[in-house]
């Protein structure tokens, strides 16, 4: 495989993560988007927010293409935590179309730089710095992977819509009565695992 195919296959690896956090905004009330679904506020629209910043960070910041979106520009200091929920002015629109935004300059720099490319990372210890496109297309990716599971259980919890992408859910079925007697098999299993069953 050449890096040419490495590159292409990481990349196509990050576009579907992302589509597939889209997703799970699909159909969701703006209610639903925003609310939080876990005890540390977890949220769709804030999950994709998020991943904007992320991508503006990693491929814009680290390799001394910044991008210039009022959007990414929060006030960490006041809030650590201010790119991941939406203010109540910020549509669902805006940080769909910011998030969009943040893709394209990240492709950007994803299609014209080589995997071998070095940038530095100012948030990470001076030590780790220095990283090159590969390890930031790798880490990127698996960031993204990783909120779009997190986006998965925000969603079944909202409603329970499941699965990886529209047209495509990859759940092996569609039976609420089946799922409910899943759950129901798993909970007495882990109670008689406990020792909590008679």
């Amino acid at each position: 495989m050449t890096d040419s195919d490495l590159k292409t296959d990481l990349h196509r690896y990050l576009r579907s993560a992302r589509e597939a956090v889209l997703w799970k905004l699909d159909g969701a009330s703006e209610y639903d988007v925003r609310r939080p679904m876990t005890p540390t506020g977890t949220n769709l629209l804030g999950l994709v927010k998020h991943l904007g910043r992320v991508e503006l960070g990693y491929f814009g910041d680290t390799f001394g293409r910044p991008y210039d979106e009022p959007t990414a520009a929060q006030d960490f200091e006041t809030d650590p935590t201010a790119d991941m929920w939406a203010t109540a002015e910020e549509s669902r629109e805006d940080i769909i179309g910011f998030y969009r935004r943040a893709w394209a300059h990240a492709d950007t720099t994803i299609d014209e730089l080589d995997l071998t490319a070095e940038g530095s990372v100012p948030w990470w210890r001076e030590e780790h710095r220095t990283v090159t496109l590969h390890r930031i297309l790798v880490h990127v990716t698996a960031e993204t992977n990783r909120h779009a599971g997190h986006a998965d259980i925000v969603r079944e919890l909202i409603d329970g819509t499941a699965g990886l992408f529209s047209g495509n859910d990859n759940m092996p079925t569609s039976d609420p009565d089946r799922w409910r007697r899943y759950r129901a098999e798993l909970e007495d299993t882990a109670k008689q695992a406990a020792g909590l069953r008679d």
